[in-house]
């Protein structure tokens, strides 16, 4: 009669689906001695294709025994030993790995010598297995990854949840077995999950399976900082987790579930997903002060690196991270640009990137890139495959007014700047004008996924002297507005070329700068708002000096003033100062380097005050007329010092 032991097999059986090449390395092996060694991360569904392999051997005649290591007693008699003929399965390697010196050396060869040895642990043969060429020759690895979106459709057809679910749980998953089974069975109990905090018992019980123990709270930290950032090196996290980072840098390299790239350690997606979630559900504020330090790491580590091309390769690392996570749909679909990269306009690019935007766009669109292409090369960075050919554009104008006339995008771009702030005195208007892929014009692509690198990338190094960012190359608004938006560029008025209306979306950096604009985004992702910059023509701000002059011992009166949300107080500001300390430290330096004279009227009168202004004036030996002369002057002349730091870049 069949056990309950047996039914649980034959669903469990039931349930398995993929693997096929995996199987395919344990059917060669059968009937010859040997190793076959499985490896993969906890979760990855070793155990089951070991069930798999021990199926495929009942059904050819072979008789096996399986060992698991968490049921054993550690030591050099805890393990079977086979009879001739017999399979021998040893699950949880991993656990043995203290006496895998004596496995490999004296256990193994001790076994009969027809013997097939079957290993699945968390980790790879290690160097005594790869350095021997014997156990080179005899021992097949088999790397168990995550299952393929045909593989992890096919599980759930098995497991009968609604194709419209597929897609969502694979992302979610990212085709990892366990992951996905925990996913199904919150389908089963009547959840619709949208990310891992939705499994139930949260992401912390994925968590205990997917990593263990975690050896220490400092430990955890690195793991935080590993899953935090986009790719972790020692130096990264010394600056995230403090000194003496060595080890914890050498165990994050040791762990089954991180990979090494060129530029850092990375982890598994979905323990970098489950690491997140689980932090953000059990400390918030954790989870708040890690997110702001990494952007300002990362900031740091890409403005110190010295390659263009290596900074973009950092950013497109960070596009497609943050994308493949996104809500919105223009960002969740950006792929690896594989082995495209942006270069600057070469001689021979011109007829290609004209005729790719006729193609696309139209005859209208193709005069005006070729207009732009004349008058402003350096604008243009050419996205190319690997033999170099052009695969894509992208064009980023610094607008001028004398640009006006020629072009109705560039045009409608310096209106709405005109409009609604004017550039003022040596400020720039960046105008993202132009974007195409050769193949899929503006779909998803290697091109597109550079193009919006490239964006970002200009944002975290964009100086003080740009006053807008303007992006008018997208034709399908309904699909950026959402993301756009979400990234502080606001819908407005668009323009027509031809056939195709392409909308405006825009950002004015003097109400928000890199760093608000940080801090900004940070705050929508928590829930919280932050309040806009103070972007003031010459008469306003020539006013709030007076104010801030006349109201600086008054708390209550100084903190409406809009200088202290200005471009020259956020910049001077130092950290833990508030804004007013702030301006009150920018307007003492200013009044230092004014002549003598005027210095001394503006620090008795305002600075510290030595009563009315008839006192002051007695205490410079003026008369009061004389007085009032000569405190207009310097009044004047440090709004004129402000006004210069105010719209002069800083040179960051």
């Amino acid at each position: 009669m069949p056990s309950f032991g047996d039914t649980l097999r034959e669903l469990r059986r039931r349930s398995f689906t993929g693997r096929a090449d995996e199987v395919a390395v344990f059917g060669d092996a059968l009937g010859g001695p040997g190793v076959v060694f499985v490896h993969g991360p906890g979760g990855v569904g070793k155990s089951a294709l070991l069930d798999a392999f021990a199926d495929v051997a009942g059904e050819k005649g072979f008789d096996l025994i399986r060992a698991d290591a968490r049921h054993l007693a550690l030591g050099r008699g805890a393990l079977p030993v086979p009879a001739e003929g017999e399979i021998l399965f040893v699950d949880t390697y991993e656990l043995l790995e203290p006496i895998d010196d004596w496995v490999r050396e004296q256990y193994l060869p001790s076994l009969p010598a027809s013997c097939l040895v079957v290993i699945a642990g968390r980790r790879g043969p290690g160097p005594g297995w790869r350095a021997d060429p014997a156990w080179r020759a005899v021992t097949r690895v088999v790397a168990l990854g995550n299952l393929s979106a045909r593989e992890g459709r096919a599980y759930l057809c098995a497991q009968d949840v609604p194709e419209e679910s597929h897609e969502q749980l694979l992302k979610i998953s990212s085709g990892h077995p366990l992951t996905l089974s925990m996913l199904v069975d919150a389908v089963r109990r009547g959840a619709s999950p949208r990310t891992l905090a939705d499994l139930p018992g949260g992401a912390g019980a994925l968590l205990a399976q997917l990593v263990g123990e975690v050896p220490s709270t400092r430990h955890r930290t690195a793991l935080e900082v590993c899953a935090l950032v986009v790719v972790t090196t020692e130096d990264l996290l010394r600056t995230m987790a403090g000194d003496d980072t060595g080890e914890l840098f050498a165990w994050l390299r040791a762990q089954v579930f991180v990979d090494e790239s060129p530029y850092g350690l990375y982890p598994h997606d979905v323990v970098r997903d489950a690491v997140v979630a689980d932090l953000r559900w059990r400390d918030p504020g954790r989870y708040a002060d890690l997110y702001r330090r990494k952007l300002a790491v990362f900031h740091r580590q890409v403005r110190a690196t010295a390659s263009e091309r290596e900074r973009l390769d950092l950013m497109v690392m960070t596009v497609v991270l943050n994308g493949a996570r996104s809500r919105f749909a223009a960002l969740a679909s950006l792929p690896p640009t594989l082995r495209t990269h942006a270069d600057v306009l070469r001689d021979g690019d011109r007829p290609e990137i004209v005729a790719m935007t006729a193609r696309w766009q139209g005859p209208e669109q193709a005069e005006l890139v070729a207009h732009w292409l004349k008058r402003r090369p350096e604008a243009f960075r050419i996205f190319r495959t690997e033999t170099g050919e052009p695969r894509g554009y992208g064009a980023c104008l610094d607008l001028a007014e004398a640009d006006l006339g020629a072009d109705p995008g560039a045009d409608a771009m310096w209106r709405h700047a005109a409009k609604y702030g004017p550039p003022r005195a040596r400020e720039r208007v960046r105008a993202w004008r132009f974007f195409l892929d050769r193949e899929h014009g503006q779909r998803p692509s290697p091109s597109l996924t550079l193009f919006v690198a490239w964006q970002m990338l200009e944002i975290i190094q964009i100086d003080d002297d740009t006053a807008w960012s303007l992006v008018g190359a997208f034709g399908d608004g309904e699909l950026w507005a959402p993301a756009l938006e979400s990234l502080g560029f606001r819908a407005e008025t668009g323009f027509t070329v031809g056939a195709s209306t392409y909308p405006v979306f825009a950002h004015d950096w003097r109400r928000t700068d890199v760093e608000q604009y940080t801090d900004r985004l940070h705050a929508n992702q928590l829930g919280r708002s932050a309040p806009p910059a103070a972007v003031l023509s010459r008469p306003e701000f020539t006013d709030a000096v007076r104010s801030a002059l006349r109201d600086l011992h008054a708390p209550d009166l100084i903190l409406a003033n809009p200088l202290l949300r200005s471009r020259m107080v956020r910049r001077h500001g130092r950290p833990g100062q508030t804004p007013a300390e702030s301006l009150r430290d920018l307007l003492d330096d200013a009044v230092a380097v004014l002549k003598p004279d005027f210095g001394t009227l503006l620090d008795r009168t305002f600075l510290r005050p030595v009563g009315v202004q008839e006192r002051v004036a007695e205490s410079l030996h003026l008369s009061f007329n004389t007085y009032r002369r000569h405190r207009d002057k310097a009044v004047a002349q440090l709004t004129e010092l402000l006004w210069d730091r105010e719209v002069t870049t800083s040179g960051r």
